[in-house]
C-alpha cells in the first residue's frame, strides 16, 4: 500500500495559515497597522479603496528594513521579536509570530518599499501569492509602505464570502480606532478613497477619544485610575446618562493591546449596577498595565483574547475602581462604613437652642372603633381603600356561566371591545372577563404588534405618513456608526425619514414617520444601528421588515401607562383586527386566556 502522508507545498501551507490570520481586508489592515507601530513611527497612513478589496495601504515612517529583512519578513515565523519560547512572556510588542506578512502575502498581491534612514537607496518587493517576482534597489522615503492587491484573488472561495462595502469598510474603521486609541502620541491618518475619515494629531488620551467620537464625548467621560501590585489600571468610562443602546464605544486594553474579554466587561457593567436602563450599555476606554509575565497572549492567532495569571482579582480591582470613580464624581453615592447613616444629622447653626422632642397623642382615637363600626372579621376602611374592590365585583359580576369548557389552547374570539369592561392591571395588563373565565393582553406587546403591521401595510402600498420637525435635529456618531446609518439612508427615507448628510459624522433629521416622536430619534437610529451590526440579511425586504420592528418598539405604549376605558377599547378592537394578535415580535404572548379551573386551583 502506498504511503499517503506528505508535506504540503509552502504556498498551500501559508494560505491554510492565512485563513487564521486574514480573515478580512480589515484583519490585514490590523497586522499592517501594528508592524508600523513596532518599527517606531510616528507618522502613519491607512489608504483603503473599495472598503479594502481591491486596494489597501500603510505608510509609516519607522525605522525601515535593509534588503535582507524585507525579503525575510515573508518567511512563515520570521521574527524580530523573540529568540526562544520563554520570551513570548516578556512581549511588549504588537506582533512576534512572524506569521502577517506571510500570510498577507499568500492571498494577495503585495508590494513593499522600505528604507532605514541612514541608507540612500530603499528595497522594492514584489510578491504574489507567496512567490516573489522581483526584488530590486528604489528610491524611497525612509521608513515603509506596503500595498496589499486584490485580496483573496487566488481563493475566489474566500472572497465570495466578504459582506458588502460598507459593512467591510465598517470592521476596518473599528480595528483603526483600536489601534489609534491607545498610541495618542502617533499621527495617523485614514483616507477611504478620494475622502479623509480621520486625521489624528498627537493629542493626549482623552483627547484621541473625543478627536475619534466627535466633541460631544468629552464631557461624558470620567476618569478611572487604580494602582495596585498586580495591575495599574487607567483610562476613563462613560456617564451612565449617556449609556447608548449600541455597543460601539467598550474598550479594554491590555498593555496597549486591544483585547476581549466577557468576564471583565461584566465587571464594568456590575460597577453600574442599578444606573443604567435596561439594554443600555456602559461606554468605556480601560487600560490594564501588567508584567508580561501574568498574561497569556498566545492563545489566538488575532492575539485579541489573552489569558491573565489572576483573573478573579482584576475583575474586583475593575469593578470597584470603576464603582469608586463613579461615587468620587457624584455620580453614584458614595458609601462610608465608618459612620452609622441612621444617626448622621445636619449640624445646627451656633447658638441656636435646642428643643426637648416631644409626642403628641390623639385622647379620643380608639383604634376598635372604625372595627366596630365596619363590622366584625372586615378591615378598616382606612388601610385597605374599598375603590380597587368595587372595580373587581364589577368584572366578575360581568362573568357569564361557566358550564362549558374550552381549549386553553384555541383561539379566542372576542366579542367587540365596546360590550365589554376592561380592567388595567399593574399598568401593564389589560384583564376583562371572556366565556369561562378572563383574559389578559399584555398592553405593550399588543400595541408594539398593532404598529409593526400599520408599517408593514404602508410599505407595502409605499404611502408611509410622516411628518416634518418644526426644528431640525442634528445627530452625531462616530466614524463606525456613522457609516451604518449611511448605508442605511435609503431604507429610512423609504421608512418615513427626511433625513441627509450634514457634515462630519453627522445628519440632519428635518422629518419622522408619523407614529414617533420626535424625541426618540436618536434612540430609534441607535437602535438600528445595533441591529445592523448583528443582522446577516441581504434582502432590502429583510431590512425594511427589522427596521419596521425598531420603529414599532419605540413608538408602541409602554409599561407603566395609565390607559382609559376608552383607550382600552381601542387597543383591544385594534389588536384582534391584526394577522397575528396572539405573538409579539419577539415571539412571546401577547394574549392569555385563564380558564375557570385554572382560577380555581389558586383557592385551594
Amino acid at each position: 500500500m502506498p504511503d499517503v502522508i506528505h508535506l504540503l507545498p509552502d504556498s498551500v501551507a501559508n494560505q491554510i495559515a492565512a485563513g487564521e490570520v486574514v480573515q478580512r481586508p480589515a484583519s490585514a489592515v490590523k497586522e499592517l497597522l501594528e508592524n508600523a507601530i513596532d518599527a517606531g513611527a510616528d507618522e502613519i497612513t491607512l489608504i483603503v479603496r473599495e472598503a479594502g478589496k481591491t486596494y489597501l495601504q500603510v505608510i509609516d515612517n519607522g525605522k525601515g528594513m535593509s534588503e535582507t529583512d524585507a525579503r525575510m519578513s515573508f518567511e512563515r515565523h520570521a521574527t524580530s521579536k523573540i529568540k526562544s519560547a520563554e520570551d513570548i512572556f516578556a512581549i511588549h510588542t504588537k506582533g512576534f509570530r512572524g506569521e502577517a506578512l506571510a500570510s498577507i502575502a499568500a492571498v494577495a498581491q503585495v508590494e513593499l518599499r522600505s528604507r532605514q534612514r541612514e541608507e540612500e537607496l530603499g528595497t522594492c518587493l514584489k510578491i504574489e501569492g507567496s512567490t516573489v517576482k522581483s526584488q530590486e534597489f528604489c528610491n524611497t522615503p525612509h521608513g515603509t509602505r506596503i500595498e496589499v492587491k486584490n485580496l483573496f484573488y487566488n481563493i475566489p472561495a474566500r472572497r465570495n464570502f466578504l459582506k458588502s462595502d460598507a459593512v467591510e469598510l465598517r470592521h476596518i474603521i473599528d480595528e483603526f480606532q483600536r489601534v489609534a486609541i491607545p498610541h495618542p502620541h502617533i499621527h495617523f491618518t485614514f483616507i477611504n478613497g478620494k475622502s479623509e475619515l480621520f486625521n489624528l494629531p498627537p493629542v493626549g488620551l482623552r483627547q484621541r477619544i473625543v478627536n475619534i467620537f466627535g466633541a460631544k464625548f468629552n464631557e461624558r467621560l470620567v476618569p478611572v485610575e487604580e494602582k495596585t501590585p498586580i495591575l495599574q489600571l487607567h483610562g476613563f468610562i462613560g456617564k451612565p446618562e449617556f449609556a447608548r443602546k449600541t455597543r460601539g464605544e467598550q474598550f479594554f486594553f491590555a498593555n496597549n493591546r486591544y483585547i476581549k474579554n466577557g468576564y471583565l466587561h461584566k465587571a464594568v457593567c456590575n460597577a453600574f449596577e442599578g444606573l443604567l436602563q435596561d439594554g443600555s450599555h456602559p461606554t468605556y476606554f480601560l487600560f490594564l498595565e501588567i508584567d508580561p509575565a501574568r498574561i497569556d497572549v498566545n492563545i489566538h492567532p488575532t492575539k485579541t483574547e489573552i489569558k491573565f495569571e489572576d483573573e478573579k482579582a482584576i475583575h474586583v480591582i475593575i469593578r470597584t475602581a470603576v464603582k469608586h470613580a463613579l461615587g468620587q464624581y457624584n455620580i453614584a453615592p458614595s458609601l462610608d462604613f465608618e459612620t452609622d447613616q441612621q444617626f448622621s444629622m445636619p449640624g445646627l447653626p451656633k447658638g441656636t437652642p435646642v428643643e426637648r422632642p416631644g409626642i403628641t397623642v390623639d385622647p379620643t382615637f380608639n383604634p376598635f372603633e372604625d372595627r366596630r363600626k365596619s363590622g366584625a372579621g372586615k378591615a378598616s376602611p382606612s388601610l385597605h381603600p374599598k375603590t380597587p374592590m368595587q372595580d373587581w365585583e364589577s368584572l366578575m359580576n360581568e362573568l357569564p356561566d361557566l358550564d362549558a369548557k374550552t381549549n386553553p389552547q384555541e383561539r379566542i374570539d372576542v366579542e367587540p371591545a365596546a360590550r365589554k369592561h376592561f380592567t388595567q392591571v399593574g399598568k401593564k395588563y389589560i384583564l376583562t372577563a371572556h366565556g369561562n373565565g378572563l383574559i389578559m393582553i399584555h398592553q405593550q406587546r399588543a400595541h408594539e404588534r398593532i404598529c409593526y403591521e400599520r408599517l408593514m401595510e404602508s410599505l407595502e402600498s409605499k404611502n408611509i405618513p410622516s411628518q416634518q420637525l418644526l426644528f431640525p435635529q442634528n445627530l452625531n456618531f462616530s466614524a463606525a456608526d456613522f457609516q451604518i446609518v449611511e448605508s442605511l439612508m435609503p431604507q429610512l427615507r423609504e421608512m418615513g425619514f427626511d433625513i441627509d448628510e450634514f457634515g462630519n459624522h453627522e445628519v440632519v433629521v428635518n422629518g419622522i414617520p408619523l407614529v414617533l416622536e420626535s424625541s426618540d430619534i436618536r434612540l430609534v437610529l441607535e437602535q438600528l444601528i445595533e441591529n445592523e451590526k448583528d443582522f446577516r440579511g441581504n434582502k432590502k425586504e429583510d431590512h425594511l421588515g427589522k427596521m419596521a420592528q425598531v420603529l414599532a418598539k419605540v413608538s408602541a405604549i409602554k409599561i407603566g401607562k395609565k390607559m382609559e376605558q376608552e383607550e382600552m377599547h381601542h387597543l383591544v378592537d385594534e389588536l384582534f383586527a391584526c394577522s397575528s394578535p396572539y405573538v409579539s415580535l419577539a415571539g412571546k404572548p401577547v394574549i392569555v386566556n385563564l380558564h375557570l379551573e385554572d382560577i380555581d386551583k389558586s383557592f385551594n
